[in-house]
């Protein structure tokens, strides 16, 4: 079994700082593209950031220059540093993870973690 396991989700106050962390566990021997999406209430989920296994990031141009994406590969875990929080940044976060389980490669999300920003 593959999961991944998201912790760092809060509530703040605007202006703020949260950070997520996201680790990946099971029977997977190699993970390429790692990254967070957001959603909300009644609407789709959206990319937020992310990273690839040589460290190369992709950022939505909401959170550019406040966000940070980064990754340790020994350790399967991606981190999202969220500075100068906004009341829009508000949703669910979830962790994506592209990995090698077997012979087959597979998208993996976690369970997602809650960030509250109020103004």
């Amino acid at each position: 079994q593959v999961q991944l396991v998201e912790s760092g989700g809060g509530s703040v106050q605007a202006g703020g700082s949260l950070r997520l962390s996201c680790q990946a566990s099971g029977r997977i021997s190699v993970i390429s593209t790692m990254g967070w999406h957001r959603q909300v209430p009644g609407k789709q989920r959206v990319l937020v950031s992310t990273i690839t296994n040589s460290g190369s990031t992709n950022y939505a141009d909401s959170v550019k220059d406040r966000f940070s994406i980064s990754r340790d590969n020994a350790k399967n875990t991606v981190y999202l540093q969220m500075n100068a929080l906004k009341p829009e940044d508000t949703g669910v976060y979830y962790c994506n993870a592209r990995g090698l389980v077997g012979l087959r490669w597979v998208d993996i999300w976690g369970q997602g973690t809650q960030v509250t920003v109020s103004s």
